[in-house]
């Protein structure tokens, strides 16, 4: 970053754009967001160098334009294109359009986006690579009686996953051959919708694992740092709702596994940035599958900042622009335990119906370890066309205990009228014996929504 600064050009909205607008003010680099109309008044539109705005409400009039993007760069001198999480950041077409025009894009290469973001040819690369996978198709699904055939071979239950996108799109759980037609009419449609591609894969099902996740960097020079592991196995719909670090439970010997597959995943694919890398574990076999990798920051990446002390935002930029990574890997010694709990507007008793209206009053908490990623403020008006996340709750202590009691107290310290949220909900998570005893999984969750007698999901 020698010579004349470069300009950061954040594609983003909410708490994720002001986290990168700070970042780029510790570096000292000039910063521009792009905003949609409904968020004219938002923090990070008032609190970044520049702002423009580059269309409409809907994130297809703006979020989602790369041809705005890319010309609101060109028109303000902007040489980086920062796309945080969400919206473009995993578009290998936006990514290549960048390097087209001479924009750094902060992330991986378009060529890398490409290949994890096809969830089937990710599969193969990393059965190529020696990285265990979850059994399940190495081709996308053709139609119904394939998948029935691919079915039968790997053994029910199976999943139906969209083969472009991941998030909980186009994801539908099979017990038996007779459910498989209409999950699989389901899962295609929604995967139109999201991705644009209606193609599927098949994978096993493992009834109750673990999700484990390695967060790692990577830079030009081919030197991969893992940052240790988070647990999100707390899920709602595929929906993360409360993740921390590290894993309860996980054997050192198991995680140095992880770690060591994470960085052999990411030298598949010649990557470069910010990444995660997901795995399924079964804690009874303590065997491990690649799941995906994210070719972005993570919603979570404040549990990781907070056990290992490093600014994961900032060096993501850094490494973007060229420069080496400064640490080494025995420099990287998680402390600790940490974690973040997702503050969203929804009414979790009406199966978490987004709630969009006006925040009358907001208080976050504090006191030492507290650290609140939010883009609240009193007045502020929640748009309908984005996701609902208000907050991020990130918390820190010495120990797992020590961090539940900590994160349970700043639920009850936070303050947002005007609108439901699911605060109180996970407050209450923290407080059940499943999560205090750390034996939770991936669908512990829905079990504890079933014995309120709550809906997972918006009813029709």
């Amino acid at each position: 970053m020698d010579g004349k600064p470069e300009k950061i050009l954040i594609a983003n909205r909410g708490e994720i754009a002001l986290r990168v607008i700070r970042a780029c003010r510790e570096l000292q680099l000039p910063n521009l967001i792009v905003f949609s109309e409904a968020d004219r008044n938002s923090l990070p539109t008032r609190l970044a160098d520049e702002a423009i705005c580059i269309g409409g409400a809907s994130p297809t009039e703006s979020y989602l334009k790369p041809d705005r993007i890319i010309a609101a760069a060109e028109l303000t001198g902007a040489t980086a294109i920062h796309p945080g999480y969400g919206f473009l950041s995993e578009n290998p077409h936006f990514a290549e359009a960048c390097e087209a025009c001479h924009l750094t894009f902060i992330g991986p290469s378009s060529h890398a986006i490409a290949i994890l973001g096809d969830k089937v040819g990710a599969r193969n690369a990393m059965k190529e690579a020696g990285v265990p996978v979850t059994p399940g198709s190495d081709e996308v699904l053709g139609d119904i009686p394939a998948a029935l055939e691919q079915a039968e071979e790997i053994g029910y239950p199976v999943m139906l996953k969209a083969s472009a996108g991941g998030g909980g799109k186009g994801m539908r759980v099979v017990m038996d051959a007779n459910q498989l037609p209409a999950a699989f009419h389901t899962a295609s449609a929604e995967a139109r919708m999201a991705f644009g591609n209606d193609s599927l894969y098949l994978e096993k099902f493992l009834v109750e694992p673990r999700h484990v996740e390695i967060q790692l960097l990577a830079d030009r020079q081919g030197k991969v740092l893992t940052f240790g592991d988070r647990d999100c196995s707390l899920q709602r719909n595929h929906q993360k709702m409360i993740e921390e670090s590290p894993c309860p439970g996980l054997p050192d010997e198991v995680r140095k596994q992880m770690c060591e597959t994470a960085v052999k995943a990411a030298q598949a694919v010649g990557y470069v940035g910010v990444g995660t890398v997901e795995f399924l574990y079964e804690p009874t076999t303590r065997e491990f599958y690649f799941m995906e990798m994210n070719t972005r920051l993570q919603v979570e990446h404040p549990v990781t900042e907070m056990v290992t002390g490093r600014d994961l935002v900032r060096a993501q930029i850094e490494v973007a622009l060229g420069n080496n990574l400064r640490w080494r890997q025995s420099e990287i010694r998680p402390l600790g335990h940490a974690m973040e709990i997702r503050v969203n507007a929804e009414n979790p008793d009406r199966g978490f119906m987004p709630c969009p209206g006006t925040v009358k009053f907001y208080q976050p908490p504090g006191g030492p370890g507290v650290r609140v990623d939010s883009h609240l403020y009193d007045g502020y008006v929640i748009p309908p066309y984005y996701d609902s996340l208000l907050a991020k709750i990130i918390v820190h202590d010495e120990t797992r205990e020590l961090t539940r009691q900590k994160a349970m107290e700043a639920l009850r310290e936070l303050a947002i009228e005007g609108v439901p949220t699911t605060a109180h909900f996970s407050r209450e998570l923290l407080a059940s014996p499943e999560f205090a005893s750390g034996e939770y999984h991936t669908g512990t969750l829905e079990e504890l929504l079933r014995r309120r007698n709550l809906p997972a999901e918006v009813n029709p």
